[in-house]
């Protein structure tokens, strides 16, 4: 009866804590086998069964039967043996069963601060386990605390916590307020689990777009990639599985319902959404909105593409801190760079073409053409060992034509570079006559300035 009263006293405990009965008997177990450690010293020579269902728990000591006992834990005399079972002989085993009450009270006390710990151990471990289960699952709950580097958050009994690099930048929160993150991570740490959420993680975006957009959920648009600056912008790129249904459209919804609600969510974070295309100039022009590229360069083997901008726009193209074009990388797979026409313009008036050198026979560039190399720029970066391959190039023509060349494209940038700084001398020149207040003239000049295209013009003639 006394094992009974034990039992229930811990499995009403253990039922508390929501603990499963199927842990109880491992837990009862544990904490007999270190009451019998502190008891006895070692539990080796102790086994202990537990019966939750019949509320029995029995212990059990193992000894051997010697001549001379030097061990009383592992070794009993065949004198004392004989006493509870007198058939026995030096060599058996003898096993004394032993009553759990008989502990003693402070042992008792002890016991119950085992079985806390135990108890705690399985608590940890639940937790871990169920929200391990949940990575990537939006929950939501109540802020509890608030320090400098993280904010931890409530859902019944469990704190999570949110990092401040997974919080939204610039967002503010207010102790008790009700919050929505996704689960990033479940650690298990000395001190137990430690479940990480987000709100600026990417993921976090898209199980938004999930739960606003029915065609997202059931897998008839899909979402191909994301890439994010939390609480600034977002780039979302979204494909349709069904050519009745417009992607973006349905993830915008009516009078933009649905991308309202998660803009709201993320404290109006800016989410442009883009229609996918296999073709990577036309999804690499899309995702560099709210720009538009007038050319695109790409190359398909390196994964770079060169987007050309008009001069007012190219702030645009970049974004803040270079945002826009990061972001545009990110969603497309390509790195890209973005250069206004004007310097585009002037960056190609510096090839040099090696039928334009003078000094260079035709038959010389006529071999390099048929090799691939059309410019002064594409020959100085093509190894010796390569260009000796060419068939009719030799050392000594080759000795002959590299500084002619070399020279011919050194001229070239020495040329536009004197043009851009005669450029730059004459718009700092205007700078200061503007902020000097101008005297009455009789007559009016005629005001000009240097741009780019008078620049290229110049050399052309």
């Amino acid at each position: 009866m006394a094992n009974r009263e034990i039992i229930e006293a811990i499995a009403s405990i253990a039922k508390e804590k929501n603990i499963d009965r199927s842990e109880l008997s491992e837990i009862i177990e544990k904490v007999f086998l270190t009451l019998l450690e502190k008891m006895y010293g070692s539990s080796e020579n102790f086994s202990v069964l537990v019966n939750v269902e019949k509320g029995e728990i029995e212990i059990y000591h193992q000894r051997l039967i010697v001549e001379k006992v030097t061990d009383p834990v592992s070794e009993i005399s065949l004198a004392d043996a004989q006493k509870t079972e007198p058939d026995l002989q030096i060599g058996d085993p003898f096993i004394e069963v032993i009553d759990p009450l008989s502990f003693g009270r402070r042992l008792i006390s002890h016991a119950k601060q085992i079985l806390n710990q135990q108890i705690m151990r399985v608590e940890k471990n639940q937790i871990f386990e169920e929200y391990s289960k949940k990575i990537g699952q939006i929950i939501i709950g109540d802020v509890h605390q608030i320090q400098r580097d993280a904010i931890y958050i409530n859902i019944g009994k469990t704190e999570l916590k949110m990092p401040r690099e997974e919080q939204i930048q610039g967002e503010r929160y207010r102790r008790g307020e009700s919050i929505k993150a996704i689960i990033k991570a479940a650690v298990m740490g000395p001190n137990g689990p430690e479940i990480i959420v987000s709100r600026a993680d990417k993921k976090f975006l898209e199980k938004l777009f999930e739960n606003e957009v029915p065609e997202i959920y059931d897998k008839t648009i899909e979402i191909k990639q994301i890439a994010r600056h939390a609480g600034d912008r977002s780039k979302v790129v979204v494909a349709s599985n069904d050519r009745r249904i417009d992607a973006v459209g349905a993830c915008v919804g009516i009078k933009g319902s649905r991308i309202q609600a998660i803009v709201r969510e993320l404290n109006n974070e800016k989410i442009d959404i883009i229609n996918y295309s296999s073709e990577p100039e036309i999804l690499i022009t899309r995702a560099l909105a709210p720009a538009k590229p007038l050319e695109l360069e790409i190359d398909e083997e390196k994964k770079r593409a060169l987007a050309i901008f008009a001069d007012e726009d190219i702030s645009v193209a970049i974004g803040k801190l270079g945002q826009n074009i990061r972001l545009a990388s990110e969603v497309t797979g390509y790195t890209i760079d973005a250069l206004k026409k004007s310097d585009y313009d002037l960056s190609e008036s510096e090839v040099v073409y090696l039928e334009d050198i003078e000094e260079l026979s035709e038959h010389s560039w006529k071999l390099l053409y048929n090799y691939g190399i059309e410019t002064a720029q594409e020959f100085l970066a093509t190894p010796t060992e390569e260009l000796l391959q060419i068939k009719g190039l030799g050392e000594k023509t080759l000795e002959k034509i590299t500084p002619i060349i070399a020279e011919a494209q050194a001229k070239r940038r020495a040329e536009i570079q004197a043009l851009r700084e005669a450029a730059q001398a004459q718009k700092e020149k205007e700078s200061e006559l503007s902020t000097v207040e101008p005297e009455p003239a009789e007559a009016e000049e005629e005001e000009y300035e240097i741009s780019d295209e008078d620049i290229i013009q110049d050399l052309e003639q």
